[in-house]
Parts: C-alpha cells; sequence; structure tokens
C-alpha cells in the first residue's frame, strides 16, 4: 500500500530525492514565503488575519509533510530570535507567550497534517479532499489557537474572538489552496513539448 502512495504521492518540486543543500535552500525559500505571507493581513485584536495559515498549509503540501515542517521550524526559529517575520513585521520571544502563541505553536502541526493527507491523495485534481485536508488544518489552528487564547482571556472570549472572525477565512484560504494545488497539478502534468 505504501508504494501505492509513494507512486502517486504529489512533488510538484520532485524534492523527495534532492540532495540536502538544496533542500535547505529550499527551507530557506520558504521562510521567505511565510514571512512575505505574513505581511498580508488584516488588523484585529486580539489576534490578526493574515495569510500564513495558507503559506504554512501549503508549504507542508509543495514540500511533503517531513521537509515542509522543517521550513515551519525554521521560520518559527527566525522569529523567535527576533526576526521581523510574524504579522506587521514583529518578531521576537514573547510572541510565543502571548495571544499569539496557541496559533504560531500549531503551525507545524497544521503543515504537517496538510502535508500528510496531501501524500495519502487529498490533493491535486481531487480537489475535494484538497480543500479538506486545508480546511481540517485550519480548524485544527483554530482550536489549538483559542485554547491558549482561552487561558489568557477566557474560553467564550476565545472563540468569539479567536475563532468565530477567522471561519470564512479558513474557508476561502483552504479553497484558494485547493484550487492553486489543482493548477500546478495541472501545470507539472503538461508535457513540455505543448508549452
Amino acid at each position: 500500500m505504501s508504494e501505492l502512495v509513494s507512486a502517486s504521492a504529489f512533488d510538484p518540486l520532485r524534492l523527495g530525492g534532492k540532495a540536502l543543500p538544496l533542500k535547505a535552500l529550499f527551507v530557506l525559500a520558504g521562510t521567505g514565503f511565510l514571512a512575505l505571507s505574513s505581511q498580508i493581513s488584516v488588523p484585529m485584536v486580539p489576534v490578526p488575519i493574515t495569510m500564513q495559515t495558507f503559506a504554512v498549509t501549503m508549504i507542508g503540501v509543495i514540500y511533503g509533510w517531513r521537509l515542509g515542517v522543517v521550513a515551519i521550524l525554521a521560520w518559527l526559529a527566525e522569529a523567535i530570535v527576533g526576526l521581523p517575520v510574524l504579522a506587521n513585521g514583529a518578531g521576537g520571544i514573547a510572541h510565543f507567550a502571548g495571544p499569539t502563541a496557541g496559533y504560531l505553536v500549531s503551525f507545524p502541526l497544521i503543515g504537517g497534517l496538510a502535508g500528510w493527507l496531501a501524500g495519502r491523495g487529498w490533493t491535486g485534481d481531487r480537489v475535494v479532499l484538497s480543500f479538506l485536508a486545508h480546511f481540517s488544518a485550519n480548524i485544527l489552528c483554530l482550536v489549538i489557537g483559542a485554547a491558549w487564547l482561552a487561558t489568557l482571556i477566557g474560553l467564550d472570549k476565545a472563540v468569539m474572538l479567536g475563532v468565530v472572525p477567522f471561519l470564512l477565512g479558513a474557508v476561502l484560504k483552504s479553497a484558494l489552496a485547493a484550487a492553486v494545488l489543482k493548477g500546478i497539478q495541472d501545470r507539472v502534468r503538461e508535457p513540455a513539448d505543448l508549452l
């Protein structure tokens, strides 16, 4: 069964067999993509709406769950040491103790989940499953984020401020991810002589 999964695995960048230095370069590029996506934000209190979850799940899928998680952890390490890679150019350890901490901690998990599901065929042409993979990851992010936020402001407020405003965004970002990945799948399959 694992041979069947690996034979049909979604690997548009063909990173599976690449050398370690090239993978390291992709990890660095992934942290850059995450940093840029973090700057696309709508200010809200206590947590801004950003394109971070879109980028996190896309990296998990396109890089594969293992390398995707490495890239996400590298980006979080950049944030911890103070590089301005979080929303609104923020960085520093304080963000891992404040209202956004639960969401940040969830990112390697949700990138890994989306990538793991994609490795089992939940991507590309299987648009509904692709949407569900990203939406499941987004919901996991909201659950973990709200659980942490509840310790700071209480469960009712955490749900109203840290989950409800983000549900429509989760649906839209998941649909966008599924559409982009379908386009990537179609592009990867095109014969080079038809371009």
